[in-house]
């Protein structure tokens, strides 16, 4: 039971950092501004990569690492941002964008945003 409670309250904490969602329509994207890599680091000093491909019109394959975790997945694009897992990337200017994770620590099970700036190079 107690299981049970614990997956209940941190589903209930993971989906309160979540924003309203947008009502914007999908349009497409210039592919230029997005694809390639993406590189920074978050403040622990933890580096990441997006690699984003075959950007047409607002869908776009991406593969994220940071830490030894890699995720690949199909996105759409709006509002100048995507999710790829617990990771938003929104794109801030020509080759700029920001990086917000939702971490969670496994000694606690409490979770917190974690922001960071990456570049397109």
């Amino acid at each position: 039971m107690a299981d049970i409670m614990s997956l209940l309250s941190s589903s209930y904490r993971s989906s309160a950092l979540k924003a309203a969602p947008s009502k914007t329509k999908y349009v497409a994207v210039d592919p230029a501004l997005y694809q390639g890599n993406w590189n920074g680091k978050y403040a622990n000093n933890k580096s990441f990569t997006f690699t984003i491909s075959n950007v047409s019109g607002y869908q776009a394959k991406v593969r994220y690492q940071s830490d030894g975790k890699v995720e690949y997945q199909d996105v759409l694009i709006k509002d100048n941002a995507f999710r790829i897992g617990d990771t938003k990337f929104t794109l801030t200017g020509h080759g700029k964008a920001q990086i917000k994770n939702v971490v969670t620590d496994p000694a606690t099970g409490s979770t917190y945003l974690d922001t960071a700036y990456a570049t397109q190079g």
